[in-house]
Formats: C-alpha cells, structure tokens, sequence
C-alpha cells in the first residue's frame, strides 16, 4: 500500500485580535520541529508538540497578537487554523484514499483518555464534561483555552470530534492523555486507504451542491 505523497499545507488567519500561520509538512520528521511551534503559551506549545509527534507530522505554528494578550484567543484562532489545514491535507489525500476516520486510547501514568475524529463534513465536538470540570490552570494556561482549541478545531477541519476522559488526575497528565490520543487518531485518519479513494469515511461520499 504506497504511502500518500508528502503535502505541505500552509492556513494563515488575520482578524483584528492576531495574526496566526499554521503549517503541516506530512515529510519526514524535522528534527527542529519543536523550535517552530511559537505560542505565547508554553504548555500549548508542549500539546502541539504531541499532536505532531503521534500523528507523525511536522507542525509549524507562529502567532503575532495586536493589542491585547489574550489566552482564549490563541488557542481559539490556532485551533481553527489547525483544523482548515487538516481539512486541506484530506481534501488533497482524498482521491488517493485514505481512512478518513481515526481512533485511538492513549495514556500518559495514570491518565488515559480516548478520541474519535471523522472528516466527513459534519462538524461537531462532544468533549467528555470532565474536561469541562477539570482543574482551572495547568501549567502556564486554563484548561478553558484547551478545550477551545480542541472546539476551535473541529470548527476548522468541519470534523466530528469526540474526547472522552477514562482516568486521570493530574491536570499536566490528563491533557497530555487527551492530546495523544488526538494525535494517534490523527495518524490513523491519514493513513492510505486505497478502498475509499474519491470518497468520504461516510457512506454518503462527497456531497456535491449547485448553487445558483
């Protein structure tokens, strides 16, 4: 089964709040990856990281900010971003297959956590209320950002998203948890799969509109 050819898709979004430039190269692995994952926030930078590491792409993700510094906003804008360009890289790999949907359970100690994500054009993200609940900062931000970067992305990718918490309790495990599964169930949605060439994981397939 030959693997998709290697595509790098650039989405860069302005408003009058930031500036973001968000890149995946799905080549072989940059070594320096990490030095271009510049967030404000530094354990934001650490889940990106993870996502591009089990999902086995190289992330690039630069965020210039006007006025104010505010939190929701980065990793609200970014996860819109992130999703526009995994919603890209499908379209692009979709004539020559792949999955299209992916699962997986990750765990880091004592947290595990499981994620469920589908490009079929149904955007939706059912976060597991634990994560809602869940301590106020970890690290150096609020889980609140968290969550709408996840939001943020199901919105972008036109994905359906679901995360489920299993275990878990410390605040830095538990995210770490919930975005290795991420990145896992990335992974997988991106693998070849020739059967579904042209076509969506949905038995539905692509859905085509006049417009008038």
């Amino acid at each position: 089964m030959a693997a998709p050819k290697k595509q790098v898709v650039t989405i860069k979004r302005k408003t009058a709040e930031s500036a973001i430039s968000f890149k995946l190269d799905t080549g072989p692995r940059d070594k320096d990856y990490k030095k271009h994952l510049r967030t404000p926030l530094q354990f934001f930078n650490h889940m990106l990281e993870t996502i591009a590491w089990r999902a086995c792409m190289n992330l690039s993700v630069d965020v210039k900010l006007d006025d104010f510094k505010l939190t929701h906003v980065i990793c609200e804008d970014v996860g819109l971003c992130a999703g526009e360009a995994f919603a890209e890289l499908f379209a692009r790999q979709c004539a020559q297959g792949v999955n299209g949907q992916g699962a997986s359970y990750s765990c880091i100690d004592e947290a595990v956590a499981r994620c469920q994500v589908s490009f079929e054009g149904r955007t939706l993200s059912v976060l597991d209320p634990q994560l809602h609940n869940a301590r106020e900062m970890v690290e150096d931000m609020q889980s609140a950002d968290l969550i709408a970067f996840l939001e943020g992305f199901a919105q972008g990718a036109r994905a359906t998203l679901h995360i489920d918490l299993l275990r878990g309790t410390n605040p830095h495990h538990v995210w770490e948890a919930v975005f290795r599964a991420l990145g896992e169930a990335l992974r997988v949605a991106f693998a070849p799969c020739p059967w579904r060439a042209g076509t969506t994981p949905g038995v539905k397939g692509n859905v085509e509109l006049d417009k008038e």
